[in-house]
């Protein structure tokens, strides 16, 4: 008795090592239903084959994978990193520019309003003061400067 449980214990257990059959068939609504036992008739019997994974094969696609993201996320956090310096660079450009202009705008007022202009001599504390062809040069010189930091503002 015991020998015949043990033997049909083997003989299921051998029976459910292999891959089972699949059917499928249509329901009332036409929808396909696959099972290993069809309730109805006709059904169709269909081939499925499986294959054992290779995890050392899995584990190398999964780590070439991962390399991959890490380069992606890299070379865009480069060109993030780009992208912000950029933008960095061209306010602080845009406020130095500002700045030189208003310093220029200041400088020619200065110039316009003096009624005397000098240049800073030898020694300290010396001027030397300009003749009006000088001064006149000095405005225009300061006039162009001013044009130049200011254009397109």
């Amino acid at each position: 008795m015991l020998r015949i449980f043990v033997f049909v214990a083997a003989l299921g257990l051998a029976a459910s090592a292999h891959p089972g059959e699949v059917f499928v068939t249509k329901d009332a609504q036409g929808r396909p239903v696959y099972t290993d036992k069809p309730d109805s008739l006709p059904a169709e019997k269909i081939n499925i084959s499986t294959k054992q994974t290779d995890t050392v094969e899995v584990q190398g696609r999964y780590e070439q994978q991962m390399k991959g993201y890490a380069e992606a996320d890299k070379a865009s956090a480069e060109a993030s990193k780009k992208t912000s310096d950029t933008r960095k660079v061209a306010e602080l450009s845009a406020e130095d520019k500002a700045k030189r202009c208003q310093e220029a705008r200041q400088n020619y007022q200065n110039v316009m309003n003096a009624r005397r202009l000098y240049e800073p001599g030898e020694n300290e504390g010396e001027r030397r003061y300009l003749d009006s062809a000088e001064i006149d040069a000095a405005r225009a010189n300061a006039r162009k400067v001013m044009d130049d930091f200011c254009s397109g503002q």
